[in-house]
């Protein structure tokens, strides 16, 4: 089937995957995004959310995979927590820019769309591809190739501690780099009572941004996003 213009050919997408792509259907479908969905002939819509809740569970045991057998002596709840840090959405969004991922996806994108940073998902939905072409063992080798590379990235996201705050306070000392996070209170949610949301700054740019129900947990989780950033060369 063709459609999507201006999608890479089956030889140009072997480059970006690293393999010869069997099924090219289901990799065009992967970056087909909800908020542009295509319409086919029949007059039924397609999107790439049913490939993304495939890879996202694909991901999920990958990721388990390997760092079960990366950390031998660990408990579950250190596991667990690695592997949070590795598939959470902010994460795989920073991920999916630094392979090119926004490339193949933006021009379909509703520009009504009110979705924040789609591209992570496009990634997941591209995993789920992979697996349905090639099976379990390919998608690993271009989960470990793409995303658990021995980066930066992913080293800071495994070996740090959880105290993201401390570590972008103290990156910001040795640089000497002014580093200021400024907090919000969100409007009250009814189920779970107020939210916080804090901004990072570094150099009076924002590098990063956090919710959490607590002052404490916002900021943890916008200094995470800049160290992500930080660590990915972004």
């Amino acid at each position: 089937m063709m459609f999507l213009k201006g999608f890479p050919n089956r030889l140009q997408f072997t480059k970006f995957l690293g393999f010869f792509p069997g099924n090219f259907y289901l990799y065009k479908l992967a970056f087909i995004h909800s908020s542009a969905p295509l319409t086919l002939k029949d007059g039924s819509l397609v999107n790439n959310e049913r490939l993304e809740f495939l890879g996202d569970a694909i991901l999920d045991t990958i990721v388990s995979d390997v760092i079960y057998k990366q950390f031998p002596d660990k408990g579950e709840g250190f596991l667990s927590k690695v592997r949070a840090r590795i598939v959470k959405r902010e994460t795989l969004n920073i991920i999916a820019v630094k392979i090119g991922i926004p490339q193949l996806l933006s021009s379909r994108i509703n520009k009504n769309n009110n979705t924040l940073n789609p591209y992570g998902n496009a990634l997941e939905a591209l995993l789920g591809a992979i697996y349905l072409d090639k099976g379990y063992k390919k998608t690993k080798k271009f989960v470990l190739k793409k995303i658990l590379s021995d980066s930066s990235l992913t080293k800071g996201i495994i070996t740090n501690g959880t105290d993201f705050k401390s570590q972008i306070l103290e990156w910001g000392q040795k640089n000497k780099i002014e580093i200021i996070f400024s907090i919000e209170e969100m409007p009250t949610n009814q189920q779970n009572g107020p939210a916080f949301l804090s901004t990072l700054t570094i150099e009076n740019r924002e590098a990063g941004s956090g919710e959490g129900m607590s002052k404490k947990e916002a900021e943890q989780n916008a200094a995470e996003q800049a160290l992500i950033r930080i660590n990915s060369g972004n």
